[in-house]
């Protein structure tokens, strides 16, 4: 395997994270959409989103969030990784999950959250390796406009 970069996104990268999001998460949010959420994510404070490289290929991402509320410590969020199928298994979900958490320690954040699927258990046996512990089960509600 050639190396592995993490590196902060950049707007030329939405083509790429547009794939991830289709082909590895299942979102088919369309490319345009994508394009200026990403524009205006990058700019917003309080979000972070990396990339990871490799051989001159975009093959994951991460986006994180801060995380604050009146009953806890300032904590991250992740809202969303994804990594190549032809790319997991090679460590780069982890670099990508401490690149989160890089972060978070130097913003002075108490820890990283995340949610996760209940039909994702890969996914989850791979948080749990990484350390994260399941909190809680809930329900996801949501009202759409």
């Amino acid at each position: 395997m050639e190396p592995v970069l993490i590196r902060e996104a950049v707007p030329g990268d939405c083509n790429s994270i547009y794939d991830l999001n289709c082909e590895e998460m299942g979102y088919w949010y369309d490319l345009e959409s994508t394009r200026r959420r990403l524009a205006f994510l990058l700019n917003a404070g309080g979000h972070k989103l990396f990339v990871a490289q490799c051989g001159g290929e975009v093959v994951g991402y991460i986006h994180a969030s801060d995380y604050d509320l009146i009953y806890s410590e300032p904590m991250k969020n992740i809202m969303g990784v994804a990594v190549r199928g032809n790319a997991k298994r090679q460590g780069i979900g982890r670099l990508l999950l401490n690149a989160v958490e890089d972060w978070a320690r130097c913003t002075g954040a108490a820890g990283v959250r995340l949610t996760s699927g209940m039909s994702r258990t890969g996914a989850h046996a791979f948080y749990a390796a990484c350390g994260y512990e399941t909190r809680k089960d809930q329900k996801n509600f949501m009202k759409t406009f």
